[in-house]
């Protein structure tokens, strides 16, 4: 086996990695993935919950491509909730607690039960480079493995250094030894680096709280689920609980100040501005007396509990004083104190949009590697590194994701144009084109392309196809099913709502805002009967369409304008030194990240619209 030749090495296995392996393996690569502790494969390092507010749209896109993190945790969670629901369709994200344990042995399983999948334990301290192509990797052992493709999802453990208090200590996470060597000879290569910093909070002992003093969070009566596939439904599930800081907290916090290390200048990189420590919440926001603590548990049987919102550097002694301060923690007791970690990472900048690096080709970046992080965010670029390192050794076409298809597409382009200082999180915000990339279209949008890949599998394409058919019919019946004033308008009254006069469509009432369809099914028992064909993902789909279709069509436009520009093509490396009229500032960011379309050059930082106008006049000479 060490002398074989792989088609795609992936080193790291955590999220990143597992998509990775699993994407390119899937669709037919010889794949070797090395880790340093097979223990550890898909660990969830930090909190025990999949999805959230953008990121539950991108383990949906990564379902409807043929990747596995949707399936797992549908396997696995302990509980599920769709966050927000009372906005908008383009606003809801599917979020689920996860058994932390099962989670892990599950990716291990599968990775296990793909064939194409070998697996090494050791640590990766080099890559083996050739006429500048990555040709394998060399381990601590001194093995040399030989590939045509690598992809790199280190994770944190890059020269990984774990802060509590005033104690360090060398480690990629909690009783882990970090990696060493990658860093130092990328450098050498040409590569710029840097440090970035996350952190994590304690682990405390469930059967320690009273939740009687908390208040109870539970799932969602009806629990959803992340995969389109036939995954097993939620029949039970585990509450989780919310607490909050107080005054009494904050001022046992601020006496460790003076040995944190954020704060005593100790840790050099920057943290996720979207997830600050406790710390540094009660110094930034000195006006609130409290903030707000979800307490989560670990798993159906472990009595460990995640402190969400309790993320500290502090020294051990004053974080444990601190937590039994909290409503329901007066006996708490410690499993383990949070801690802040540093890391390197490498700026994205450095890469093309199929996440190969420019300075060494067939050599792929993934994960937070490239500055961002979340499990959600990893997974997908590394479902994206897997799929083009299986396409570049196969001599296919590089696979890429607009902005308009996907959020995925979106957090791509955003790291390769924009770069990022601090750790990179998706939000909704981020996606101009958000109306379009909603949680529940994602397998419309992407399992076709998927499919086209060889990674989507037929019952796949079929459940679309399937749905397309099923949301077209109900439309139209939507447009066709008449509705007399004296069946509807008592109802109508009731709601508040304008009564009609004369015999309408469905469509049209299904147009008002506080009218939705279960409710107005409800009321007009020929309408239940004519939809009791349908499932309820057509359904829902339908309503979506029918309620939005202005906005969609107008959304649709302003993609296929944006589009024009992307298809405007950059060939070669140009010159931008000499055009004189662009900015100083344009030239510089133009000549480093050497955009390949007109679109990809108008979202860098620091090229504003005159410099995109001064491209189009030059390059249509």
């Amino acid at each position: 086996m060490i002398q074989e030749e792989y088609d795609v090495i992936v080193v790291g296995a955590g999220h990143a990695g597992c998509e990775a392996a699993a994407a390119a393996a899937n669709m037919g690569s010889k794949v070797l993935l090395v880790t340093m502790n097979m223990n550890t494969i898909a660990q969830m390092s930090c909190n025990p919950a999949m999805g959230g507010v953008a990121k539950g749209q991108i383990v949906r896109e990564v379902d409807a491509l043929g990747g596995q993190s949707g399936i797992i945790t549908d396997k696995t969670m302990i509980q599920f909730r769709m966050l927000n629901r009372s906005k908008g369709p383009a606003m809801w994200s599917p979020r689920a607690q996860s058994d932390r344990m099962r989670f892990a042995e599950e990716w291990r399983l599968t990775l296990e039960q793909t064939l194409n999948v070998d697996f090494w334990q050791e640590a990766v301290t080099g890559i083996l480079v050739e006429n500048d192509t990555v040709v394998g990797v060399k381990t601590q052992l001194g093995i040399e493995f030989r590939g045509k493709a690598v992809v790199l999802t280190n994770g944190t453990f890059l020269n990984g250094l774990i802060h509590i208090g005033e104690k360090q200590f060398g480690g990629g996470r909690a009783a882990e030894s970090r990696s060493t060597g990658i860093t130092e000879q990328l450098k050498v290569l040409g590569f710029e680096a840097g440090r970035m910093k996350t952190g994590t909070p304690p682990r405390v002992d469930g059967r320690s709280l009273d939740y009687s003093k908390m208040e109870e969070q539970p799932g969602d009566e009806v629990p959803s689920k992340f995969s389109y596939l036939d995954t097993p439904a939620l029949t039970k599930q585990r509450p989780c609980y919310i607490t909050y800081t107080n005054p009494e907290v904050h001022e046992i916090l601020k006496e460790g100040f003076e040995k944190s290390p954020m704060f005593q200048g100790r840790i050099k990189g920057l943290g996720p501005r979207y997830c600050p420590s406790v710390e540094d919440k009660i110094n930034r926001f000195a006006d609130k007396d409290r903030h707000q603590i979800f307490v989560e548990p670990e798993g159906w049987s472990t009595v460990e509990v995640y402190v969400n919102g309790f993320s500290s550097s502090l020294p051990e002694d004053v974080q444990y004083r601190a937590l039994r301060k909290i409503a329901g923690f007066e006996k708490a007791k410690m499993f383990r104190p949070g801690y802040a970690i540093e890391y390197d990472f490498f700026p994205p900048t450095q890469l093309q949009l199929t996440l190969e690096t420019k300075r060494i080709s067939n050599l792929y970046f993934a994960g937070q590697i490239n500055g961002t992080t979340g499990y959600e965010e990893a997974a997908c670029q590394g479902l994206m590194a897997g799929i083009n390192a299986h396409n570049k050794v196969h001599g296919k076409e590089p696979f890429i994701l607009k902005r308009s298809e996907a959020y995925i597409g979106v957090l791509i382009d955003d790291l390769v144009n924009k770069g990022t200082d601090e750790p990179y999180r998706m939000f909704t915000s981020r996606a101009e084109h958000r109306l379009l990339l909603r949680q529940d279209n994602a397998d419309l949008r992407l399992t076709p392309l998927g499919y086209a890949l060889g990674l989507a599998s037929e019952e796949r394409m079929e459940r679309v196809r399937e749905k397309e058919n099923q949301t077209a019919e109900v439309v139209e019946l939507l447009k066709t099913h008449g509705i007399e004033p004296p069946e509807i308008n008592p109802w109508l009254e009731e709601i508040g709502s304008a009564t009609i006069h004369e015999k309408t469509r469905a469509v049209n009432l299904l147009r008002r805002p506080n009218v939705d369809l279960p409710a107005l099914a409800r009321v007009l028992p020929g309408l239940t009967l004519a939809l009791a064909p349908y499932g309820p993902e057509a359904l829902e789909q339908a309503e979506i369409l029918v309620k939005y279709e202005s906005y969609l069509v107008k959304e649709h436009q302003q993609a296929a304008r944006v589009q024009e520009l992307e298809n405007f093509q950059i060939r070669g490396r140009l010159d931008y030194h000499a055009m004189p009229a662009l900015s100083h500032e344009a030239r510089e960011k133009l000549l480093k990240i050497q955009p390949e379309t007109l679109g990809q050059a108008s979202r860098i930082s620091g090229v504003s619209p005159a410099d995109v106008s001064v491209l189009m006049v030059y390059l249509g000479r």
